[in-house]
């Protein structure tokens, strides 16, 4: 499997935010979003084995791993095994997921991130998906203007989504507009910023 970085910090999103993570990010992605903040990903990477990345990592000292991207479901054979091994060996595993691939392989070992494209970021996900989520998966929205708002408002009121629900401001936007708009129209989410992003750690 091509691997860009093998990293330890404080995860920054999501249901596990504030964790010591061990992070697997792998190379390649099918999409080209407006703020992605990884281009680096989308290209290159290290050829390593399941067996070779487990002995990296397995060891480790933090109990969460986090297999991000990129689009790491664009290698999902090689990341349903290495997500099966991690969590035998007695890790809790995470997969970030861009929403336009099928993510069913993965679910008996991980819990899935869904990032469901908006507007300002050129892209779109696969709202199908969405009935595979569980309770124990989540599902990001990353906005940055009104329109983006309006969107993920209209899927959350739409979709039966059971998993739990993020709206992320883009970093460097409008907090208190983002705020405002979960006050006011009473979505059911929670407003998370990117932890990572405010304490300068990666």
């Amino acid at each position: 499997m091509k691997i860009v970085e093998i990293f330890t910090s404080l995860q920054g999103e999501g249901i596990s935010s504030g964790y010591p993570t061990i992070f697997i990010r792998l190379a390649g992605c099918n999409l080209s979003c407006s703020y992605c903040d990884t281009p680096a990903s989308r290209i290159g990477g290290e050829e390593l084995s399941v067996p070779e990345v487990c002995d990296r990592v397995i060891q480790e000292k933090p109990a969460y791993i986090c297999i991000t991207g990129g689009e790491p479901l664009l290698q999902s054979a090689e990341v349903a095994l290495l997500a099966e091994r991690l969590s035998a060996g007695g890790k809790r595993v995470s997969i970030e997921t861009n929403g336009t691939m099928p993510f069913e392989t993965v679910l008996p070992h991980a819990s899935v991130c869904m990032d469901v494209k908006c507007p300002s970021s050129g892209e779109k996900s696969d709202l199908t998906l969405l009935h595979a989520l569980r309770p124990l998966d989540s599902v990001k929205f990353v906005v940055g203007t009104g329109e983006d708002l309006a969107y993920a408002e209209d899927i959350i009121r739409r979709y039966p989504i059971q998993a739990e629900v993020f709206i992320s401001p883009v970093y460097g936007t409008d907090y208190q507009l983002v705020a405002s708009y979960i006050l006011i129209h009473n979505l059911p989410a929670r407003m998370q910023l990117q932890l990572h992003k405010f304490i300068g750690i990666p």
